[in-house]
């Protein structure tokens, strides 16, 4: 029996932009990654996935990424943190997009911020170099980190981290 009440697409600013990212190429563990990410958004009424957006979904979801950040506490002040952003800390990033002011736009990366765009732009070029073709979530991780201007870099940096030892640990977990 079909129901007399019509369906309805998601209306909201936020639900629209989650649904346009481009997962292509990306594989699919942070298809996943982006995906959770995604949700945060819808959640907590956000316009764009953003940096912090991905750190969190890639904290929760890839062990190499936790690696990264080495032994002890860390993943859980990172996780506590991006905690509060989503029930309130973030309130003040409500409503402005993420955007490092000198970075090209980037085409079909719809729903993310301009910054986030780029950083998946560059995780893609991280993968290219190492000849693969799946981004990896550490791939992810030194492109959101490394653009001072990123709120995963005002994240990690409030857990008492410097984005460069992440860099480090991310290629030391490559290394090794």
């Amino acid at each position: 029996m079909r129901s007399r009440i019509p369906r309805q697409q998601a209306q909201w600013p936020q639900a629209q932009a989650a649904r346009g990212t481009d997962d292509a190429g990306l594989g699919a563990e942070l298809a996943e990654a982006v995906a959770g990410a995604r949700r945060r958004v819808v959640r907590g009424g956000d316009r764009h996935i953003d940096t912090a957006h991905l750190l969190h979904s890639l904290l929760e979801s890839d062990p190499e990424v936790r690696a990264a950040f080495g032994e002890g506490p860390t993943v859980a002040r990172l996780l506590g943190y991006l905690v509060q952003r989503s029930i309130g800390y973030g309130l003040r990033w409500q409503g402005s997009v993420e955007d490092s002011g000198g970075l090209p736009v980037v085409e079909g990366a719809a729903g993310f911020s301009p910054l986030a765009a780029v950083c998946v732009t560059r995780a893609r070029e991280r993968a290219a170099r190492r000849g693969d073709t799946a981004v990896r979530g550490t791939d992810l991780l030194a492109s959101l980190v490394a653009d001072p201007q990123a709120r995963a870099v005002e994240v990690v940096r409030r857990a008492g981290v410097e984005p460069a030892e992440v860099i480090s640990g991310v290629e030391q977990g490559a290394a090794g």
